[in-house]
């Protein structure tokens, strides 16, 4: 039995075995073989750790004991939530099971069930037209199959599934993709059934015993670099940021303060006249905090006016017409955009007197709970631009976005009226894309409304326009990355952080 220092078996002794069991198994394998198909398939035939097998195909080829191809197979695997729902089915259908037939109050049921799963069963149970919702939920079919966890068990299983039951799982964050790499192996132009130990140095042994005239010794690299001296290196979007910070800069704009990820619900949504049914405000595309959950800090004077305009209107406006709540409003949040910081530079700026005109801009990160893809992150960063002085139009707007775009290359722009809860008018901006042949969109912008301005205190005739973009878009096209995971995140390529060249925006 093999032990290492502390008495317990395997250690450095038993890996170094594993390693040449697995070399002599490949080595044997293909003195009768062409070759090994596939190095998963011939681990488990073989009762090798496959990991193993890895990194003796690694060595070998190195030497050019073999020739190695990767394989790479991209399969599904459930998460933690995807394994709960194989097991115990999934949220619908144990909502379904717990209603008996001559129905149940939305109370009593909440009690009999999860929290998470009374919550996620009744969206789902409610959508497949399964019960009938209420304050007395009651059943609208007598029998239902769980397709849900018949999907789970089937990937569970290693058996395949369609497309459409593959994307309505990754929809629910029930699988997660996962890559599998091996090779196919065959004999190198350095084949032997056994390994020759190459020797590093002549050794007095060697001199002695005159078995140094049989042995192999290991060639001198003689163009070996040592290794690189390392420095700090600036990430893509540093490099992107800094030059659109001295784009701003050199048009007269002032850099707000974005030093606080976590913002009240009152700055982030009610003080831009954002209604508190809103969907943005629900918490499947918000991150909630825990602890401190609400802020003890607002200005009660303008959280009086913000109410009163949410409520029965004002400044030419009927408002929303319901009762607007300040619990709500109290929640802590992390930001899901920089305009809260807008918010309270446009309040500061009204308490001012006599008013100023001001150029404000912000780059900085953002949080959304979003399904993270190659387009979309839960974290990423925000370009906030706008302008605050007296009889501002949209011209005025469309003149500063020009102006703006073009200084970062992109000079054929248009507009799309879109829609914003604190903007009046609203514009998508779109820009023309040589490479891809089409219009994409860049952005969105809009003047902000006398709901949101009018409460802060600032005069009837001031009026301010504003724009934002991401910062990881323009990156991606910059640096010719495709798939955001690979910019910003713990999936990173570090080498990709050393190579990449300076950022030339707004040269010319």
């Amino acid at each position: 039995m093999l032990r290492d220092s502390t008495g317990k078996s395997g250690g450095f002794g038993g890996c170094l075995l594993k390693r040449e069991m697995a070399e002599e198994a490949i080595l044997g394998f293909l003195q009768n073989h062409e070759e090994i198909a596939d190095s998963g398939e011939f681990a488990a035939a073989h009762g090798i750790d496959h990991s193993e097998v890895v990194n003796v195909v690694k060595s070998l080829h190195g030497f050019r004991y073999v020739d190695a191809q990767d394989i790479k197979r991209e399969t599904w695997v459930l998460t933690e939530e995807g394994k709960t729902y194989a097991d115990a089915g999934s949220p619908e259908v144990q909502l379904f099971l717990a209603v008996p037939p001559e129905g149940i109050s939305r109370e009593e049921l909440q009690k009999r069930l999860d929290p998470s799963v009374f919550k996620i069963g009744c969206a789902q149970a409610g959508k497949n037209k399964w019960v009938e919702m209420g304050k007395q939920i009651s059943r609208k079919v007598q029998h239902v199959d769980d397709k849900v966890k018949y999907m789970l068990t089937q990937i569970k299983d290693g058996q395949g599934i369609d497309a459409d039951s593959i994307k309505a799982l990754k929809a629910r964050k029930l699988i997660t993709p996962q890559t599998w790499k091996g090779y196919v192996v065959k004999r190198g132009p350095s084949y032997a059934p056994k390994r020759k130990k190459a020797a590093t140095d002549l050794t007095r042994e060697n001199l002695q015993r005159g078995d140094w005239k049989d042995l192999e010794f290991k060639e001198y690299n003689f163009s070996a670099k040592g290794p690189p001296a390392e420095g700090g290196h600036v990430h893509p979007l540093l490099k992107v940021r800094q030059q659109l910070k001295n784009i701003f800069l050199y048009m007269g704009f002032e850099e707000m303060p974005t030093n606080n990820f976590v913002e009240s619900s009152f700055w982030n949504f009610d003080a831009l006249f954002q209604p508190q049914q809103h969907p943005a405000r629900d918490s499947h595309d918000t991150f909630f905090l825990k602890a401190p959950s609400t802020t003890r800090e607002l200005p009660e004077d303008y959280v009086e006016r913000v109410r009163r305009v949410h409520e029965v209107g004002g400044y030419q406006s009927r408002g929303y017409g319901y009762e607007w709540k300040r619990d709500e409003a109290n929640k802590n949040l992390l930001r899901t955009h920089t305009t809260a910081v807008s918010t309270r530079m446009l309040y500061l700026l009204a308490q001012k007197k006599p008013f100023e005109p001001k150029k404000y801009f912000s780059i900085d990160r953002v949080f959304r709970n979003e399904a993270v893809d190659r387009t979309h992150l839960a974290e990423f960063h925000q370009i906030e631009g706008l302008v605050c002085d007296r009889g501002l139009t949209l011209g005025d707007l469309i003149g500063v976005l020009h102006d703006f775009f073009s200084r970062i290359g992109m000079s054929k722009l248009r507009f799309k009226p879109a829609y914003n809860p604190y903007t009046e008018p609203s514009m998508e901006i779109f820009s023309y894309h040589e490479g891809l042949g089409k219009w994409v969109e860049i952005g969105n912008s809009g003047m902000f409304r006398p709901e949101m301005l009018l409460p802060m205190g600032l005069p009837e005739d001031v009026r301010v326009i504003a724009w934002g973009l991401s910062l990881e878009r323009p990156t991606m096209i910059l640096y010719g990355i495709d798939n955001i995971r690979d910019l910003f995140g713990h999936k990173v390529d570090l080498g990709l952080i050393k190579r990449n060249p300076i950022c030339r925006l707004g040269i010319n």
